[in-house]
């Protein structure tokens, strides 16, 4: 009886043992690509550059945006330089399976499909879908009003379908600056389209007679995208987020492209 209560105890003082190695084992991976980021002194950054105003290049060809900037800032405050890979938004997500890079920063909305596979850090923008008319429009005032009427959207997206369920007649439209084309030339009634696109039209255009007739009440949030395992970089990311916020670099950016705080 005694050696069978040994030989358990043995099996026990093992067992513990490995769960201790394992446990350890999975800190340290979850610590790996932080430390060799720091190591390297480089964090790799996957961006598309053709996204105005989120990443793009400006006039001079050097790559800019808010998203850019956003990406910069959280490089800087985890101590390491910024190196920027630009590729195609087809091509992101295998781009960070492949170790492209090491974060995405792209307003890339979180999802629950996402999340299976990624780790989201906190969300550093907030967008809404409103609904744009002309200035001097009365008629449309709410969604509901939108019945009957001509909308310019693009077919296949969220705020196409909630134009179609609203009672709209869709008018085709490659993307916002179609549908708003369309709207000032007096083609459509409205479109339903991103709080953020719209926001940097006004900055770009004040006087264009525009205005926004109506906001949804749900909102689409972005995030800095990650592979999951790395819990101390995404820690890393939101401290250098929550930290941007509450020194007011993040509003002093995002007025910068938007006149407006975008992270409500």
């Amino acid at each position: 009886m005694k050696k069978i209560a040994l030989l358990i105890g043995t099996i026990l003082i093992a067992s513990v043992g490995l769960v201790a190695c394992s446990s350890k084992s999975n800190e340290a991976k979850s610590n790996k690509l932080l430390d060799s980021i720091k190591k390297e002194g480089v964090i790799k950054i996957g961006t598309e550059g053709t996204y105005a105003p989120y990443t793009f290049h400006d006039s001079t060809g050097k790559l800019a945006g808010f998203d850019v900037e956003i990406a910069q800032e959280i490089a800087k405050r985890i101590g390491v330089k910024p190196e920027f890979v630009e590729t195609k938004w087809d091509g992101m997500l295998a781009g960070l399976d492949a170790k492209r890079f090491d974060i995405v920063v792209n307003e890339v909305g979180i999802n629950d499909e996402r999340k299976v596979k990624y780790d989201f850090s906190d969300p550093y923008v907030t967008s809404k879908a409103l609904l744009i008319v002309k200035g001097d429009n009365t008629s449309i005032k709410s969604f509901d009003d939108l019945k009957g009427k001509k909308a310019a959207q693009t077919l296949t997206s969220n705020f196409g379908k909630l134009a179609k369920a609203s009672g709209a007649d869709i008018v085709e439209a490659d993307g916002f600056n179609q549908s708003i084309d369309l709207l000032t030339s007096g083609r459509v009634d409205a479109t339903i389209n991103d709080s953020l696109s719209y926001y940097d039209l006004k900055k770009q255009k004040p006087d264009l007679q525009v205005k926004i007739a109506a906001e949804s009440k749900d909102a689409d949030q972005s995030a800095v995208l990650i592979n999951k395992g790395n819990k101390e970089l995404v820690d890393a990311v939101n401290k250098a987020l929550a930290d941007m916020k509450s020194d007011g670099t993040y509003l002093e950016i995002s007025k910068k492209y938007f006149n407006e705080d975008v992270s409500k």
